[in-house]
């Protein structure tokens, strides 16, 4: 059994998400040579080769070699251009193929490849940057036990990675943890104008708001407690907390998180159709 240190991969598109990954699989022991990546952007492939001394090609045929793994990091309104580019270079090498690509089925790409391909579908997020990316990936039928496990370690190695048994989960992963940093960006991002707005000065309120964040999110991970007691054990009756809780429930904040998570389920599976 082949594990991550063994493996050869090629990334197409050299983005961001990318950079992430390969950042991660060096850092895991992967040397830059067993990795290659391709993407018609200078300056993407420029930052690769310079961070990571990693070998890249504008053109993504170019020096394809016998790759175990094939990661498409590429936006999914060009994943059907870039898969059919690549579909020859695929034939007879049979590699792994794994997608980071929103709202693209795993029927979608095995129908603009090869039927026969085992492909992953996994939906990291933007933390993957840092490490801490929280990842979702489905399998299909073509996948094996090996090339699960491999899929695992690539993940892993930006962050923490689970399996789901049905595709359309998938969907739910990316309305839950890949939009998620949005949203709490956004929670942020209005938690330190009310701040400002009772008095502390910007830095003020955004070095509070940043850390009482981290700090939320570090006694979560840690505690073995639910969220609603670590909730419930900020908030005395009748006192600040309780004021503050209050006026969210008046307000139906958690209507407008359904709603703002099923409209990104929505849009995911509405992409792949629109992708068809």
């Amino acid at each position: 059994m082949k594990n991550i240190q063994d493996l050869r991969i090629r990334f197409v598109g050299a983005g961001n998400m990318a950079a992430s990954l390969i950042g991660g699989l060096i850092a895991k022991g992967l040397t830059a040579s067993q990795i290659t990546a391709s993407d018609p952007g200078a300056n993407q492939r420029e930052h690769i080769e310079q961070q990571f001394q990693v070998q890249t090609y504008g053109d993504n045929n170019a020096h394809f070699g016998m790759p175990d793994v094939v990661v498409v990091a590429v936006k999914p309104q060009i994943m059907k251009q870039v898969l059919s580019d690549v579909k020859n270079s695929l034939s007879g090498v049979n590699p792994l193929i794994i997608s980071v690509a929103a709202g693209i089925t795993t029927a979608q790409m095995s129908q603009w490849t090869d039927p026969s391909l085992a492909i992953v579908r996994a939906m990291p997020n933007t933390p993957a940057l840092i490490g801490q990316g929280a990842i979702g990936m489905f399998a299909n039928q073509h996948v094996s036990r090996e090339q699960k496990h491999q899929t695992e370690q690539i993940m892993d190695a930006v962050g923490t990675s689970i399996w789901v048994e049905q595709e359309q989960q998938i969907d739910a992963v990316t309305a839950l943890s890949g939009s998620g940093p949005a949203y709490f960006f956004m929670f942020m991002e209005h938690l330190q104008a009310a701040a400002q707005n009772v008095g502390l000065s910007p830095q003020q309120a955004a070095l509070l708001t940043k850390k009482t964040a981290v700090g939320a999110a570090l006694l979560a991970e840690r505690s073995p407690e639910t969220l609603a007691t670590l909730k419930d054990r900020v908030t005395s009756p009748n006192g600040t907390t309780h004021a503050a809780l209050q006026s969210f429930e008046k307000q139906g904040i958690e209507s407008v998180i359904d709603g703002a998570v099923l409209s990104a389920f929505e849009r995911s599976i509405a992409l792949s159709k629109e992708f068809d």
